[in-house]
């Protein structure tokens, strides 16, 4: 009786570490995904390409760009004050599509 007594600490103890091991790398890779989201350098608002601006002078008239950056695969971040004051990131691509991130 003693030993399975063990037996069955033994198993406990060991499911226990593993599902610490595997807690932790679900932490790692979903930092990663955030690092790799927020891949994106500042950039002066001039720098932007017309068809950004012009593509948001139609979808949000009257809203202005407050910073702009830009990540390695030339997507664009803009921090946008809209006309009622509201502030929202929108993404966009070099020729002015918006994007979802």
């Amino acid at each position: 009786m003693k030993k399975v007594l063990l037996m069955a600490a033994l198993s406990f103890g060991t499911m226990t570490a593993f599902a610490q091991e595997t807690e932790t790398a679900v932490e790692e890779v979903a930092t990663e995904v955030m690092e790799a989201q927020d891949a994106f350098a500042e950039i002066a608002i001039e720098e932007l390409p017309e068809a950004i601006t012009t593509a948001l002078e139609a979808a949000h008239p009257g809203a202005t760009i407050a910073k702009a950056y830009i990540n390695e695969a030339s997507q664009y971040k803009l921090e946008v004050a809209k006309e009622d004051g509201e502030a929202v990131e929108l993404y966009a691509d070099a020729e002015g599509n918006w994007i979802e991130m």
